[in-house]
């Protein structure tokens, strides 16, 4: 039996040997997907391995583990539908559905559909075998949520991401010109549906797990360079950096918040599988529950993640900002990937759940 954690281990030693070199070349990823496939990781099927997995792989390069982490979600999703669906092994899976950018439009055809439009955002898709896009009717109004081949006719990606951070995410746009769709997963509910709707708080999930992951990622990073290179001030009265009572203690508060941080996330994900095996007798109040626990790790990984990661150029001193190191890329990773939706919304959720019982509205993003 594979042991996954082990593969992912191994998949991050090779992709942080090169992540700065990588980042700076600002190439699309289909090396770093390819290293997926050929690893196996695709195909990991438990949901706590695959929590596991992303923030492993997320630490050491939050490009790839963006890309794997909403690999995971779109399988998943589409699972949320009760619709059968082709899966195959080694196939990396992407999205095309921004709730925001509702630019998508549905034709009937004799034999299904044909799509056009442009979405402005849809990370990893341009690099993907397989994409789960939502669109609306234009008959009837309703959005339908289907599967296509990432490399069927009439697709276009623009390749025009070009964004200070997660820049090997291939999150540019894409065209759809009387593309046909035939493989249809469902209907998304006018009407507030429980299950359904976990999907919009899973994508808050992988988001939280990944700004823990850039947290441990940069601690290691900046850790080895403390370690090796950086020099005690000189009236500290000690002769190592790694003997500095005050980045002995800074060090210590970081690690001790996103070990908190990790553990709050790892609860979300846990009251989200428990969610979603529920199925059909899923209930309003337990996915506000839910919700609202993902909403709490949100905004604890958000304030943790933008903290360390410029806190980090603290420890390792003014040398460890030489471009070659490329500690910066934590930062702009961080900041780029934070800004996806407003966390103080996030936080209200929080706190009218507290005062008032609330549960968060449903959303594309809650």
């Amino acid at each position: 039996m594979t042991n996954w954690l082990d593969v992912a281990r191994e998949v991050a030693a090779a992709l942080r040997s090169d992540a700065a070199d990588r980042d700076r070349a600002n190439q699309p990823p289909t090396k770093e997907v390819e290293l997926l496939r050929q690893s196996g990781l695709l195909n990991v099927g438990d949901w706590d391995q695959q929590q596991k997995v992303t923030r492993i792989v997320g630490a050491a390069d939050a490009n790839v583990g963006h890309l794997l982490g909403y690999h995971y979600l779109q399988i998943w999703r589409s699972g949320l539908f009760d619709t059968q669906f082709s899966k195959a092994p080694d196939q990396f899976w992407a999205g095309v559905s921004n709730p925001l950018d509702a630019a998508l439009e549905l034709t009937p055809t004799n034999d299904g559909f044909v799509l056009n439009g442009r979405k402005t955002f849809a990370t990893g898709a341009s690099v993907a075998d397989r994409i789960v896009v939502s669109a609306t009717r234009t008959d009837n109004g309703e959005k339908l949520t289907f599967l296509l081949d990432g490399k069927a006719d009439g697709i276009t990606y623009l390749d025009d991401w070009d964004n200070i951070g997660q820049r090997l995410t291939a999150s540019g746009g894409v065209q759809f010109e009387n593309v046909q769709v035939t493989e249809i997963l469902g209907v998304q509910p006018a009407n507030e549906d429980p299950r359904l709707s976990l999907a919009a708080i899973g994508f808050q999930l992988v988001l939280a797990q990944l700004y823990v992951a850039l947290a441990e990622g940069a601690l290691h990073e900046a850790a080895d360079y403390t370690r090796t290179k950086t020099r005690p001030w000189f009236v500290s009265g000690v002769e190592q950096a790694t003997e500095d009572p005050y980045i002995v203690a800074a060090y210590g508060e970081m690690v001790a918040q996103t070990k908190a941080a990790g553990l709050l996330a790892d609860e979300a994900a846990e009251q989200l599988r428990e969610a979603s095996e529920l199925g059909r007798n899923l209930t309003p109040a337990k996915r506000g529950e839910v919700a609202v626990t993902i909403s709490a790790a949100k905004v604890v990984s958000t304030k943790l993640v933008n903290e360390v990661t410029s806190r980090i150029f603290e420890q390792v001193g003014a040398r460890g900002t030489a471009a070659k190191y490329g500690v910066d890329r934590f930062w702009r990773n961080a900041r780029t990937l934070t800004l996806h939706d407003p966390v103080v919304y996030k936080a209200r959720e929080v706190g009218e759940h507290f005062l008032t019982g609330a549960r968060p509205a449903y959303t594309g993003y809650s």
